[in-house]
């Protein structure tokens, strides 16, 4: 059986996680309409993934005996400043992602849940993960100032990217 206040902060970090995929949805379909069909597709990936981490915590809360609340999904940004104000603004919706599950982290060792506690490393791993792809990729943006013969090359190796939905 999962505490009550765990049970909550779960619920929020899933319905934080069903905002995340929104967010890239809305990301993919800005980047489509730019003619940056790499890119849109790279947001794909990402919503797909979102939406396997949120069905994570859904799962993992009624495993735990717990109740699922499902909140209302904030309307996202829906369009940007180029390509790099995109990977700017992921960047910094990662950190805020990372930021939240640390936080959670603190909750379910305050509340002495292990099986939470083991859970939530997994994320904490993927945060990682997450922050470094985006880093570097925003790097690279940079680099070639978001435009020209670098950024058709980034777009076109943003379109091979595989999905690893089994995360």
């Amino acid at each position: 059986m999962i505490s009550k206040r765990l049970e909550e902060e779960l619920n929020k970090q899933l319905n934080a996680e069903m905002y995340s995929a929104y967010l890239y949805l809305s990301m993919s379909a800005y980047l489509s309409k730019e003619n940056l069909n790499g890119f849109s597709h790279w947001m794909l990936l990402q919503f797909e993934e979102e939406q396997v981490h949120a069905m994570k915590f859904f799962q993992y809360i009624l495993d735990r005996g717990g109740e699922v609340k499902l909140e209302k999904i904030n309307k996202p940004i829906l369009s940007w400043n180029g390509i790099i104000d995109v990977y700017e603004n992921v960047f910094k919706h990662e950190q805020h992602i990372t930021n939240l599950i640390n936080k959670l982290v603190d909750v379910a060792i305050k509340e002495k849940d292990h099986a939470t506690v083991a859970m939530l490393q997994w994320y904490v791993s993927e945060q990682v993960e997450e922050e470094a792809t985006v880093s570097e990729l925003l790097d690279q943006l940079r680099i070639i100032d978001g435009k020209g013969s670098g950024l058709f090359m980034l777009d076109r190796e943003a379109k091979a990217r595989t999905s690893n939905i089994s995360k």
